[in-house]
């Protein structure tokens, strides 16, 4: 073999590599974005059991073709608080299964020497998918044709990555270099940091078959190789983990625990058999003969398979562990600062479930607004300022999530999305402004008391129990406009704005009453000033309420 040919070898694998990853993404995200419905379904049946838990994360991973991307999504469910640690190991468990489906395709597409190859016939799926993403007009018809698409472009690059590794098989110098990688662990270090560099176990397996099945290297060479690409891909969890919340973190550290223990569990099993006088690769020879491809995968699977029997019933014990390894540490203050409850930046690799936890942050975001909503009205009606610190705190949540969600929008909307959380997400930004307002009102509200506290006045009995009626009806007017903005209900819509209605009502009678006590003499005009500025207050407050409910008009 001159240069030219092994110029062109090491960039054809080079090529391989490029297209078997563009390829798992195509398919990653295009999956995730026409199956997102299902799979939050899938997520909301983690509490079940832990079996169920497993299942959620291999079928989740299998679908998505990307353990990353799963483990990645957990975390982000641990750090918005809505999966506790012990579900999300779990459902790493089920990822760690899930993600030996590519392998499992890899192999398949390697039989059919003696006839067209499987993996030929395979490759052809890339040119259905293009003409399909080019002639078709349907959004999820184009996002079928990406998935089949990314499909074919799998084997395709696995078909460049064997014919370049085919091209080294026939040079002794490398046979007789790659031979001298006997060390198990030397092996187990190399897999994982290469797997560590492309983020990508399933192109580190694929390799590792190739390489085997074209002779270059032993299958006991392939299997202690991807071994170590098992601890390589937790590098994506730890870089999503190191951003986020202390369980986040402790949910980076179970992945990373599971898979080095399962390693080390095998590497022990390596011993004795070494002792004996086999290995694995002579184990799975017999088991698989003459099919080293399916030598490979099978033991990746079998590998994972065993790893969650054995870990499965220790998860409690796990969490108390890495509980133990991150402890619980108090902020001073508490968690006062400003910060998001349910979004975070490493979910924007998930679309889908970024868009659903906006609309979860934004429904936070307008309960931190009524709740001010509820101390301004207090406090004007009882000139109590015992609360006026965390009214202080939560106008600060509020202008944090107004400004730095916005941020966050706009990013997401650079991603791949259905046309209806497209559409969604341009009317958030609406309403965030929105909600931003209602904090702004209730500032105002605030102001009245402190205008009533510096003329040593208050708000007469009856003016207080009006404003009782007009924060009750405003409560139910926040409960029906998060119903209708959470499940696009069009009857929660309905009822929402005939309680805005209602408020406008209340506070017409509350002015007539103002004029009628002033008139009597049981109010004066400084107090009724403030009085009606806070009526006023109120009513934008629900006139910007219902702004938010008629969102869901444009995206049902």
């Amino acid at each position: 073999m001159n240069g030219v040919q092994i110029a062109t070898s090491v960039l054809s694998l080079i090529a391989g590599v490029g297209i078997f990853l563009i390829a798992c993404t195509m398919m990653s995200s295009n999956l995730e974005s026409l199956g997102s419905k299902k799979l939050k379904a899938l997520f909301a049946k983690t509490s079940k059991s832990k079996l169920v838990g497993v299942g959620v994360g291999a079928v989740t991973t299998a679908a998505i073709q990307s353990s990353s991307a799963t483990t990645v999504m957990v975390i982000g469910f641990v750090n918005a608080g809505i999966m506790s640690l012990a579900q999300a190991a779990t459902v790493i468990f089920g990822a760690n299964i899930g993600t030996t489906i590519t392998g499992q395709l890899v192999a398949l597409g390697m039989f059919g020497s003696n006839s067209i190859s499987s993996s030929v016939i395979f490759s052809a799926f890339a040119g259905v998918g293009a003409f399909m993403l080019a002639f078709a007009k349907r959004d999820s018809v184009q996002k079928i044709g990406s998935i089949l698409a990314g499909f074919g472009m799998l084997f395709v690059g696995l078909s460049m990555m064997s014919g370049s590794m085919a091209y080294f098989s026939e040079l002794e110098e490398v046979k007789t270099f790659l031979a001298l990688f006997k060390n198990p662990f030397l092996l187990v270090l190399i897999g994982a940091l290469f797997t560590a560099l492309v983020q990508s176990s399933s192109v580190m397996t694929s390799m590792a078959i190739t390489m085997v099945v074209t002779g270059l290297i032993t299958l006991n060479q392939g299997i202690y190789i991807t071994m170590g690409s098992n601890i390589g891909t937790c590098v994506t969890a730890l870089i999503a983990g190191l951003t986020s919340t202390r369980n986040a973190k402790r949910t980076a550290l179970i992945h990373l625990i599971f898979n080095v223990g399962g390693v080390a569990v095998f590497m022990l099993i390596g011993l004795f058999l070494w002792i004996g006088g086999i290995d694995f690769g002579f184990i799975f020879g017999k088991m698989f003969p003459g099919v080293p491809q399916l030598q490979l995968s099978m033991f990746h699977t079998i590998f994972n398979l065993v790893t969650v029997i054995i870990i499965l019933p220790l998860t409690n014990l796990l969490v108390k562990l890495v509980v133990k390894i991150i402890p619980d540490k108090k902020e001073e203050g508490g968690e006062s600062y400003p910060h998001f409850g349910f979004v975070e930046e490493h979910m924007l690799k998930t679309p889908p479930i970024a868009v659903q936890q906006t609309k979860r942050e934004i429904l936070n975001m307008a309960d931190v607004a009524r709740a001010n909503f509820a101390i301004a009205c207090n406090t004007v009606s009882t000139l109590d300022y015992s609360e006026i610190e965390t009214f202080r705190q939560n106008e600060q949540q509020l202008n944090f999530v107004n400004n730095e969600l916005a941020k966050f929008i706009a990013k997401l909307l650079k991603a791949d999305l259905s046309e209806r959380d497209r559409i969604y997400l341009t009317t958030a930004f609406r309403s965030l402004i929105d909600i931003e307002r209602i904090g702004d009102y209730s500032e105002n509200i605030v102001e009245c008391a402190d205008k009533l506290k510096q003329a040593d006045s208050k708000f007469s009995a009856d003016a207080v129990e009006e404003i009782k009626r007009l924060t009750g009806v405003i409560n139910d007017l926040f409960e029906n406009v998060k119903k209708a903005y959470l499940d696009c209900d069009i009857n929660c819509l309905d009822r929402a704005m005939q309680l805005e209605d209602c408020v406008d009502n209340i506070t017409k009678l509350m002015a007539d009453n103002h004029v009628k006590r002033l008139r009597e003499g049981g109010c004066t005009p400084e107090v009724g000033a403030q009085y009606l500025s806070l009526s006023t207050n109120a009513e934008r407050i629900a006139d910007h309420l219902i702004n938010v409910a008629k969102t869901i008009k444009k995206y049902k």
